[in-house]
């Protein structure tokens, strides 16, 4: 036996000869005998014990290998030999990630995935996959009010986008999902580009439709207009006074932009101009603009400006639509603090915590309360 330990508590070995003929008939794959195997010792254990050896503890040191070492002398051998031993890894693991995401384990999810990458390097649905999970946890991190901690996932979301959309063949799914990520970043003019990509690689009528539709909206409303997205970008940096320019700019030419006045109340909010920007955000309900953050967001300054019962209906009406936004639960308690409901707010601020556990502003509020 050759063996040697990393810091994954992995040991290499020749494969026993109880388990060769397991593998043998496997279509196309024969062992090497002169190539080691990786096995990953057991949670709780000291070295590995060959009377104990299983194909998971195999097939686990494998995939670890591979993903740290995805061009290592022996990873497509031991690719090979996974898929020989459990054909379906590839859907079997994806469905786990998924799973784990959709549950709001986001770094599980995350492994898992960078695991099945480095088992299908090749595997389109596998890069795109990545970046709709990290897109997910860039999200609940922004319903959680962690805005910076959102802007890191958004950015590394980004960064696998770019992978997708470079894919050769094209994979038409991640110019489609692509696009919403760019409208979300209030980038249209790329959301426009990765929606008429689509439209000429895509085969699913009800997606090609709705991308069709996306791109007549956007053209309609000139979301594309680069002073729209430069005038998110100055506010979003924190040079506020240069993006309500910019956005002012945007709004003399296409007044009845709901967008526009979204954006222009989110920069006077963070200047404090409490009055102005809720005018912009009653603009924006007023042009269609409905949604949690708009009245979030104008809830936050009508608390400012002392109108406690006209914020709280709007954060009702947020809540409504999106029950698990840990911001405007958390701004729920907030308000019931301002109005000297302490049990109340201590409520919100468990249900909070019940979203998101980690929530820092819930949490300080609690400490603040006990």
């Amino acid at each position: 036996m050759r063996a040697s330990e990393s810091e994954d508590r992995i040991v290499f070995l020749s494969v026993p000869d109880s388990m060769r003929d397991r593998v043998g008939d496997a279509e196309g794959f024969r062992i090497d005998p002169s190539i080691p195997i990786p096995a990953e010792i057991p949670a709780g254990e000291d070295k590995l014990d060959l009377a104990n050896l299983s194909w998971e503890m195999i097939l686990s040191g494998m995939i670890k290998v591979v993903s740290r070492d995805p061009r290592g002398a022996n990873s497509d051998y031991y690719r090979r030999f996974v898929v020989a031993v459990k054909p379906d890894i590839q859907e079997e693991f994806t469905e786990a990630a998924i799973l784990k995401a959709r549950n709001g384990d986001f770094d599980l999810a995350l492994e898992i995935l960078e695991a099945v990458r480095g088992m299908f390097p090749h595997s389109p649905t596998a890069i795109l996959n990545t970046a709709l999970v990290l897109e997910d946890k860039s999200a609940a991190l922004e319903r959680s009010g962690r805005e910076a901690d959102a802007e890191e996932q958004a950015e590394k979301a980004f960064a696998v986008y770019r992978l997708a959309l470079a894919l050769e063949p094209p994979f038409a799914d991640a110019f489609f999902n692509a696009g919403f990520f760019y409208m979300k970043r209030h980038n249209f003019a790329k959301a426009c580009e990765c929606f008429e990509r689509y439209l000429k690689l895509g085969e699913d009528g009800t997606k090609k439709a709705r991308a069709a539709a996306i791109v007549k909206e956007i053209a309609s409303r000139d979301l594309d207009d680069s002073v729209f997205r430069e005038a998110y970008d100055f506010i979003r940096m924190g040079r506020e006074e240069t993006g309500i320019e910019k956005v002012r700019d945007f709004l003399s030419r296409h007044p009845s932009v709901w967008n526009g006045w979204f954006i222009l109340g989110w920069g006077l909010r963070r200047l404090g101009r409490w009055a102005d920007a809720a005018a912009s955000f009653r603009k924006t309900l007023e042009l269609g603009g409905e949604g949690c953050d708009t009245r979030n967001e104008l809830a936050i300054c009508l608390m400012e400006l002392g109108d406690l019962e006209g914020a709280r209906n709007e954060l009702e009406r947020a809540l409504r639509a999106e029950n698990d936004n840990v911001k405007v639960i958390v701004n729920l308690g907030a308000l019931a603090l301002r109005r000297g409901r302490r049990e109340e707010a201590g409520g919100f601020f468990r249900a909070a915590l019940e979203i998101d556990k980690n929530d820092p502003v819930a949490l300080r509020f609690l400490a603040e309360l006990t």
